[in-house]
Parts: C-alpha cells; sequence; structure tokens
C-alpha cells in the first residue's frame, strides 16, 4: 500500500504528484502490461539477447 502523509498546508496537487511519482516507481502498470499476453520462454530470451546486443553496439559507438 503506497502512503502519501501530506502534511498541514501543503497543496494538494503536491501530494497527487508525490501519489504518482511512488506509483510509477513501484511498476505496477508495467507488470500489469507485461502479464496480459504470454510470452515464450525462447521469445523473452531472444529479446534479452536484442537487447544486449544494442546495448553492446552503444556502448562501443560512444567508446570511438
Amino acid at each position: 500500500m503506497i502512503v502519501v502523509p501530506v502534511k498541514e498546508g501543503e497543496n494538494i496537487e503536491r501530494a497527487i504528484k508525490k501519489f504518482k511519482r511512488k506509483f510509477d516507481k513501484t511498476g505496477v502498470i508495467k507488470e500489469l502490461r507485461r502479464r496480459q499476453q504470454f510470452d515464450k520462454p525462447s521469445e523473452l530470451k531472444r529479446i534479452k539477447m536484442q537487447h544486449a546486443i544494442y546495448v553492446q553496439q552503444m556502448h562501443a559507438h560512444d567508446d570511438m
């Protein structure tokens, strides 16, 4: 459960902004979207490999 303490006289918009920030950091929405469909383990492995290749190429390009 996310708890956002609101101080006396604090703006409600600021409290809502804090709540949204905390909620985004928990990753609940990302997890729900990920679970909406089933991905085969081989697909997940392929996606991870492609991402690793991409990151490696980006680091190699930065070093040049």
